[in-house]
């Protein structure tokens, strides 16, 4: 197939299926299987771009053009593909735990919560493709939207609540401080385009740099950077499923990912290092890891626990950004991939306790492990990975980001992610140990595991927690190349 033509399919593939998902929607078996083809499709396309750009002819196209000088366009370049591939792949493993997880819950609306699950990622490969800033911006507010109807799924009034929430933050960051930033670059450079090194070059001091920066930062929402983080821990109402869409698939890695890739393909690896404000925006983040790991500490309720943690570890992605050099910017990529598998894989579990054992917090979970030795074995695998432990693969992206401080002599930022390493293993670790060491006369002691469907989600993720720990170069050598001139 055309690679022009598969790049475009990527976001088309998606919203096809959502249309095929609604008019299933009478027919369960038949509408959960044109999700899992669908996904299945999408994989097969994002897979077959990869030849095309380690052949140096990566594919672009463009749509339209709804504003003179400024197309919606598509192009596959080594960050945008890394992370399609991530969504498109856990979007699959996604699928077949959701399968499992609303029927066994018996959770209300599953037609529409597959609708906009398809329409959400189709937004995704929108924002991994995008050619240039406007693009990217166009799929990001409609991630935002699609995402909605699955934030509010329970139509409680916990949930409206959390909606509100959702789309206050998430619109006003975007629409305010994003869209100031985008007008601005635009009117300093004149194009939007992602290209290596930027597009800003002498165009603006290093004042205006640093004014830009700011609004980037604060105002890509989706990153979650103290205090623009409640939105996050706010849409915890949702089901289990859309927790994991939230934290590992789509919404954040978009937007850790729409961090890097301003910092690397719109202002400029040199541009933003030489920015005045970039040093405070390192502090800033650099406590938003620590802050976001002893909130997590505190909490009883395993998906709050599992929310602030996200917090957390999203801040390494913008660390390794903000310290804009090639380790900074290795790490921050391959830790997209790494804590993607490692926090879906704990959100899977904690879905899996809940529907099977009818538990969601931490102080519930002792002697679990005798019942549900698969959930909480994967639960150990998970949290090890997202600690950096090996054989976990998150030890390669926190190793990178640690080169990353040492290249900027920031042994303060050092400091922060190992102090913040050690807290997660203080607030992820007892959990399985407990389960499977502690005893309680309150934990079930007969055999009881979730829907097979999601079990099998369970293992393929938490697997591929270790294999990303021996395999983990292909993920290195997109990243190299994202950095290549």
């Amino acid at each position: 197939m055309n690679p022009e033509l598969t790049l475009l399919l990527t976001p088309l593939v998606p919203l096809v299926g959502s249309a095929c998902i609604a008019a299933l929607g009478r027919e369960p078996n038949l509408r959960e299987a044109a999700t899992l083809l669908t996904a299945c499709v999408l994989l097969v396309l994002v897979i077959s771009l990869l030849p095309t750009l380690h052949s140096g002819a990566p594919p672009e196209i463009t749509v339209a053009e709804p504003i003179a000088g400024l197309p919606i366009a598509l192009h596959a370049e080594p960050l945008g593909l890394l992370f399609a591939l991530v969504a498109s792949f856990l979007w699959l493993v996604t699928s077949l735990y959701s399968i499992g997880y609303m029927r066994g819950h018996g959770e209300a609306n599953q037609t529409r919560f597959y609708v906009f699950f398809a329409i959400a990622i189709a937004s995704a490969m929108g924002v991994a493709f995008a050619a240039n800033m406007f693009t990217l911006f166009v799929f990001y507010e409609a991630l935002t939207l699609s995402t909605y109807p699955l934030v509010t799924h329970a139509g409680s009034d916990e949930a409206r609540r959390a909606g509100r929430i959702y789309l206050g933050i998430l619109l006003g960051t975007s629409l305010v401080l994003q869209l100031l930033a985008i007008v601005w670059t635009w009117q300093l450079a004149g194009s939007l385009d992602f290209v290596p090194g930027g597009v800003l070059g002498d165009a603006a001091g290093p004042g205006v740099t640093s004014v830009l920066l700011v609004l980037y930062v604060f105002g890509i929402g989706k990153a979650a950077v103290m205090p623009l983080h409640r939105w996050l821990p706010a849409a915890m109402v949702a089901p289990t499923p859309v927790s994991a869409l939230l934290h590992a698939v789509a919404v954040v890695k978009a937007g850790v990912f729409t961090i890097l890739k301003v910092v690397v393909y719109l202002l400029g690896i040199d541009v933003v290092s030489a920015a005045g404000s970039r040093t405070g925006l390192l502090y800033v983040v650099a406590a938003t890891i620590v802050i976001g790991s002893l909130i997590a500490m505190r909490k009883d309720n395993l998906k709050a626990r599992l929310a602030y943690s996200t917090v957390s570890q999203l801040s390494y992605i913008v660390l390794g950004a903000l310290l804009a050099n090639a380790w900074g910017i290795i790490g921050g990529g391959m830790h997209i991939l790494m804590h993607a598998f490692g926090k879906i894989t704990l959100f899977f579990c904690a879905g899996a306790i809940m529907v099977a054992a009818h538990k969601t917090e931490v102080s519930e979970l002792r002697g679990l492990g005798r019942a549900m030795p698969i959930t909480m074995g994967a639960f150990f695998v998970g949290s090890i990975s997202v600690i950096g432990l090996p054989p976990g693969g998150g030890l390669w992206s926190k190793w990178y980001l640690a080169l990353g401080t040492l290249q900027a002599d920031q042994l303060v930022l050092l400091a922060a992610l190992l102090l913040s390493s050690l807290l997660n293993l203080a607030y992820l670790l007892p959990i399985p140990i407990r389960a499977f060491f502690s005893s309680s006369t309150e934990a079930p002691t007969e055999l009881r595991e979730a829907p097979l469907a999601s079990l099998a989600a369970i293992v393929v993720s938490s697997a591929g927690c270790i294999l990303l720990f021996f395999f983990a170069e292909p993920a290195h050598r997109l990243m190299q190349l994202a950095l290549s001139p």
